[in-house]
């Protein structure tokens, strides 16, 4: 009797990546440089073949036909819709799934999508683990993602670990699917009260005439430290925002955040209120600007008289 294609006893070779924007693309890339047998698809199929011509592996017309033969198919796109349209259908990655392979979802969708398509996986003999990642476009390129993941299969979970560990720091499971979107809507709601805070600190320092390179280089050492500071506050300074993870995205997360505590019955007042700073940068013009733009708002909107 042969082996199944996806047995637990042997390591997975051959990967799907779906969706090569700017973190899939050198995601996939790891992958390839990695070894693995990996074949992309791309809803822009130029980018899939620029992706061939720089890493090898090849390009599929459909995300069933990409899906065809791999062991493990992995997913980065847009939103809930775009998960849907590359998963379900005739021509979606589900349809070109055999029994016992492995469906790693990285978009930072629902809690919901992630569910709904894990059952329709389920039906199929197919694991889904959602999969979304925190560390920007720097962390896919330099291969230093942090992924949080759901599954409700330890050892289909443990198999994807080995794969996704080649462009991630850490990967964890938090429980059962849709734990790892939850874990990603915390990660955005924590980001969105850091930032408006930086913001804030630097845009009243500006303000009272302080040298806010030097500011930050001293409270830096301290207890106000953190991740933003040390990677945003320089460029928040220099007015740059053309970089980093966009606008239009965080306000995608959050809205996912604020549906969920609807849900849920919690209470988000600060991620609620930062919400609507992003709206208003947005109607601002800075749709695409990297989310620490939240001083750049409150540099329009409260520009000295």
């Amino acid at each position: 009797m042969s082996e199944p294609i996806s047995s637990p006893a042997t390591a997975i070779r051959r990967v799907a990546f779906i969706g090569l924007g700017v973190m899939g693309y050198p995601m996939a890339g790891h992958l390839a440089k990695a070894g693995f047998d990996v074949a992309v698809y791309n809803r822009t199929s130029a980018k899939a073949e620029q992706w061939v011509a720089e890493y090898g592996g090849r390009a599929a017309p459909t995300p069933r036909e990409a899906a065809k033969g791999a062991e493990l198919v992995l997913a980065c796109v847009g939103n809930d819709d775009d998960l849907r349209s590359v998963t379900l259908g005739e021509q979606g990655a589900f349809a070109g799934m055999a029994n016992g392979t492995l469906f790693a979802d990285h978009t930072t969708a629902s809690a919901n999508v992630a569910r709904e398509l894990a059952q329709v996986a389920s039906a199929q003999g197919i694991a889904f683990i959602d999969a979304p990642v925190s560390g920007g476009q720097a962390g896919a390129q330099n291969g230093k993602l942090t992924i949080m993941c759901g599954s409700d299969d330890t050892q289909a979970f443990e198999r994807a670990a080995n794969v996704l560990e080649h462009y991630a720091v850490a990967v964890t499971c938090l429980g059962p699917v849709g734990s790892g979107q939850l874990t990603k809507m915390v990660n955005q709601i924590c980001i969105a009260g850091l930032v408006q805070g930086l913001s804030e600190a630097v845009h009243f320092g500006e303000r009272a005439g302080l040298d806010m390179t030097r500011v930050l280089e001293v409270i830096g050492k301290g207890a106000a430290a953190s991740w933003q500071m040390d990677n945003r506050g320089k460029t928040m300074i220099e007015d740059k925002f053309d970089f980093g993870f966009a606008v239009d995205w965080m306000r995608k997360d959050l809205g996912f955040c604020l549906d969920e505590a609807k849900r849920s019955g919690t209470s988000l007042p600060v991620t609620a209120l930062v919400d609507q700073f992003y709206g208003d940068v947005q109607a601002l013009g800075g749709n695409r600007f990297d989310t620490s733009s939240l001083i750049w708002r409150l540099r329009k909107l409260h520009a000295p008289r």
